[in-house]
């Protein structure tokens, strides 16, 4: 069962790929919660959707690879270009003018890309756990290539295209416990790795080439380069992403950061009341 139930859905094609949208609630201004990597579709702001739609209107759609929407192959079709072109598309389909951009890990990407194309277009920014090549990934992350067959199966190793095709539950299980690494996290890992299991290895494998080719550099250069505010949410234990690249965004983009003592990669799942209330905080004044 749902918490709330959307006053409309429906789809949209970009170049070819469908994407399942749903809107709940009414005011202004609207929000709009980005899919992340392709691993979960929109249900992970399932904390999120009941609270912001008592108070504004609220966009979710599935990205591309998960959900209701269309899977394509190729890493091509994964890249961060590909998911802020299906964003300024779910814009256009909801009648949406403008809004406040809410983005989880990857979903960083193609916030700072709709900004820095579309500045009109976005009120503000609110990131949690960003996904950006702004810092060094842990040590542990980096000693396993993913594309070369492996008998590793320890740890990170488990991050490997040919282990998911052996055994992608498991690898499920090892992520969403890096994911959610705060004490007493059993429903809410259990909630990622069902939704995990509604993809596939190929699928993924595509969506992780299609953002691993995206540029620090590049990325660096969109996200001095935003104009409309930004808030910055991290766990500081974050065991996915580096807490350093929530402080390289806040500084780059002159935003606000705040830290979640304790807090893994996704506290908008095992903190919702503190991320809520900081996203409405953010939100009335960016509507100002």
């Amino acid at each position: 069962m749902r918490a709330i139930e959307p006053a409309r859905a429906g789809h949209v094609e970009q170049d070819g790929v469908r994407l399942h949208w749903e809107e709940f609630g009414a005011g202004d201004p609207t929000i709009v919660l980005l899919p992340t990597w392709s691993i979960v579709h929109s249900r992970h702001w399932k904390f999120q959707v009941p609270f912001l739609s008592r108070h504004y209107r609220v966009i979710t759609f599935d990205g591309r690879g998960c959900g209701r929407s269309d899977r394509p192959a190729g890493a091509a079709s994964y890249s961060h270009r590909a998911f802020a072109a299906d964003t300024r598309a779910v814009l256009d389909a909801t009648g949406t003018e403008e809004a406040v951009l809410v983005s989880f890990s990857a979903g960083a990407l193609w916030a700072f890309q709709i900004a820095f194309d579309h500045p009109g277009r976005v009120l503000g920014l609110v990131t949690i756990s960003p996904a950006v090549p702004l810092a060094p990934l842990p040590a542990e992350r980096t000693t396993d290539p993913f594309e070369k067959p492996s008998d590793n199966t320890d740890g990170w190793a488990k991050y490997n295209r040919h282990y998911w095709d052996r055994d992608y539950r498991g690898f499920l299980d090892f992520f969403f416990g890096r994911v959610f690494t705060e004490p007493h996290s059993t429903k809410v890992t259990e909630d990622a790795v069902g939704w995990g299991l509604e993809t596939d290895p190929a699928t993924l494998a595509d969506a992780h080439r299609g953002l691993a080719a995206a540029n620090g550099a590049a990325t660096r250069s969109v996200a001095a380069r935003v104009r409309p505010p930004v808030l910055v949410i991290h766990g500081h234990d974050d065991a996915v992403r580096p807490y350093a690249a929530g402080v390289a965004v806040a500084e780059l983009t002159g935003g606000s950061l705040v830290t979640i003592e304790g807090g893994g990669h996704a506290p908008h799942c095992r903190d919702p009341i503190v991320v809520n209330r900081l996203i409405k905080w953010f939100v009335d004044g960016a509507g100002r």
